[in-house]
Order: structure tokens, then C-alpha cells, then sequence
């Protein structure tokens, strides 16, 4: 599996830029595994589909919208970072940066 395998245009009109209220009227999409079936539905619905036993995680983490794209001089060679976050880092150094490479 590749990096670009998850490459897609997503138009900036569609990105939201404030959560939507009340917070669980938030769309979800279901994929059915058995059929492959795609079903629209909103996360106040999401108790249909867990069973007991089922773990729901919630990620309360937010995205940075922090991208570096370079091209290196000579060869092309191209490298996409991630910004996660500032520091400190491991030396507690306020000016590092945590990163994902992303290519």
C-alpha cells in the first residue's frame, strides 16, 4: 500500500470549518462489510450498529492545517510533510516540530 493510494480531491467548500451543532447530528457513513454497501446516516445513530462488546473510540485530537511540500533541486525528488504539532521536543526545544512524512 502506497501513500497516494489515499490521495483524492476534496474541494475546500466541503471542508468543515466549525463542528456542526447538535454535535451528533454529524454525518456517518456505514460500510457494510458483508456486501459492501455504503449507507448515509448521522452519528446519533451510531448505537444501531454496536453490539456489546464493541469498543467506541473517540478521537478528540485537532488537524493542523500545517503542510509542507518541497522539491528537491537536481533530481525532482518531492517530500510532503505533516505538521502534528509544536514542541518542546525530545530536547525541549520549543522551535522543533512534530512531523509525518507523508512522501
Amino acid at each position: 500500500m502506497e501513500i497516494g493510494d489515499f490521495d483524492y480531491a476534496l474541494p475546500p467548500e466541503l471542508i468543515a470549518q466549525t463542528p456542526i451543532e447538535p454535535r451528533d447530528s454529524s454525518r456517518l457513513l456505514v460500510a457494510h462489510r458483508d456486501t459492501g454497501a455504503l449507507e448515509h446516516r448521522v452519528f446519533a445513530e451510531i448505537g444501531d450498529y454496536l453490539r456489546p462488546g464493541d469498543l467506541l473510540v473517540a478521537n478528540q485530537s485537532r488537524v493542523l492545517p500545517a503542510r509542507l511540500r518541497g522539491v528537491k533541486d537536481g533530481s525532482g525528488g518531492v517530500a510532503e510533510l505533516l505538521l502534528l504539532g509544536a514542541g518542546p521536543g525530545r530536547d525541549r526545544v520549543p522551535e522543533q516540530w512534530l512531523a509525518a512524512l507523508l512522501r
